[in-house]
């Protein structure tokens, strides 16, 4: 084949398309600007990409910190702290009690706690008295409302004695009066009132309402009750009391127990108190009926002759002085009776009115007098 050159030597063979010898980019399909736009896309394509990875960073960060920060409330360091005794009551609303132990440090939180219940689901709260820690797990908690209350009660009266506290304790589920009166007279539990060298807490039991805890044994009970009556004589003054009267403050005890059983009510007992001293001081037997009815194991009812002649250290129709020991638990009125009766010179009382109201006299033809207004 044979190829022509051009006359004059000059320009391109006359093979090449003239579009390869033009201006740059001439005979181009694509349109003018078209690289700079595409580059333009490509910029945004990579600050999407760039935007979401921002998202999804962010998104990652808060997730795994809600994650974190419930298992701290879930899970808090630092184990379970000290007890908590929590009342659901009737009617109570689920935030009021979720409320409740937030307030009281059981849990951190009430919206972390409520969070639970979508993976748990919501847990029965029925009204009663529950036992928690403060610092508790969500599991833990969980777990005592599931249960059911778990804390019980029961209260002492003014004028129980022991053997009938006894038979209130045994009401709760885990105890048993032989467990209790067992407690009682093993010396695991002092109070500074009691005799030198005695195990008798008789008479000594703090009055009112106690709340029995899960796994709350019978001597840490018996020992709530010691330390609030121990309370309760130091506030009636009992202690130093006891020497101006030429007693010891445990039979200080001892009368407030007999003002307890025989004043009935509050108006009654300080008269009483006082006869109690006027005898001791004349050695004069108390003739107290009380007395004979403890020894007899018997609460209340009439002593008859026969009664009265009975030999035990209890019938103070015998033998003068005081008992030896208390004879019923007395109320904070009847401790401060014993420690700060009135003055007067009473020897005998006699109740007169079904109201309770007691005659206190002098002489024993005014007691006689008032025996007949009694009949």
């Amino acid at each position: 084949m044979s190829v022509t050159e051009p006359p004059d030597g000059d320009g391109p063979p006359s093979w090449v398309s003239e579009s390869r010898v033009g201006a740059p980019g001439a005979g181009s399909d694509a349109p003018p600007g078209a690289a700079v736009r595409g580059e333009e896309r490509r910029r945004r394509r990579r600050h999407r990409r760039r935007r979401l990875l921002v998202v999804f960073a962010v998104l990652f960060v808060v997730v795994a910190g809600a994650g974190t920060w419930y298992e701290f409330q879930a899970h808090p360091l630092g184990g379970p702290g000290k007890g908590v005794i929590i009342e659901v009551n009737q009617d109570e609303s689920e935030g009021a009690v979720l409320g409740d132990l937030a307030s009281h440090g059981v849990i951190a939180s009430s919206f972390a706690f409520r969070l639970s219940f979508i993976i748990h689901g919501t847990p029965p709260i029925e009204p009663g008295l529950y036992y928690f820690h403060r610092n508790q797990t969500f599991g833990a908690v969980r777990s005592v409302l599931e249960g059911g209350t778990d804390v019980y009660t029961f209260d002492v009266q003014p004028g129980y004695t022991a053997a009938e506290v006894a038979v209130r304790v045994a009401a709760v589920p885990g105890l048993s009066d032989e467990s209790f009166l067992r407690a009682l007279r093993s010396g695991a539990v002092h109070s500074p009132l009691q005799a030198p060298g005695s195990t008798d807490l008789e008479g000594m039991l703090g009055v009112g309402d106690y709340e029995v805890v899960p796994g709350e044994t019978a001597t840490q009970l018996l020992a709530a009750m010691v330390a609030r009556f121990d309370r309760e004589a130091d506030e009636a003054g009992l202690p130093a009391a006891a020497h101006g009267f030429g007693l010891t403050p445990y039979q200080l005890v001892t009368v407030a127990s007999i003002v307890e059983k025989e004043g009935y009510i509050e108006k009654n007992m300080g008269m009483v108190a006082r006869v109690i001293y006027n005898r001791l001081a004349q050695g004069t037997p108390l003739q107290m009926d009380s007395t004979v009815l403890y020894s007899l194991g018997q609460d209340g009812g009439p002593v008859t002759p026969a009664d009265e002649k009975l030999d035990t250290p209890y019938n103070t129709y015998l033998h003068t002085g005081l008992p030896p020991t208390p004879i019923a638990t007395p109320s904070p009125t009847a401790l401060q009776s014993a420690a700060h009766p009135p003055a007067g010179a009473w020897l005998y009382f006699e109740l007169v009115n079904k109201d309770g109201t007691e005659q206190f006299s002098d002489t024993y033809a005014e007691q006689l007098a008032a025996e007949q207004l009694a009949a």
